[in-house]
């Protein structure tokens, strides 16, 4: 009777697993087109991020130098002006 009860036990599982396996019948070409395509897409985007990240970092290095510049002529200014303010006294 064991065996008996494990056979029908064992048959309902696999029956089971059979429906449930059925309705999950996996992946069909449209998407597998999909995931390919969305794959590519990921890649393209990815791909221009860097680019903007790139160019992100190149414009702040620009600023950089052109803040130093700035910073520079503000210090040469302040220095001319007191030469001046010397030289009115």
């Amino acid at each position: 009777m064991s065996k008996i009860k494990w056979l029908i036990n064992g048959s309902v599982f696999v029956l089971a697993v059979s429906i449930f396996t059925v309705g999950c019948g996996g992946v069909n070409e449209a998407q597998l087109a999909e995931l390919e395509s969305l794959r590519s897409e990921v890649k393209s985007l990815e791909k221009q991020s860097n680019s903007l990240k790139s160019e992100k970092t190149k414009l702040e290095r620009e600023i950089a130098e052109q803040q130093a510049k700035l910073d520079q002529c503000n210090k040469e200014k302040a220095e001319k002006k007191a030469n001046l303010e010397k030289i009115g006294k």
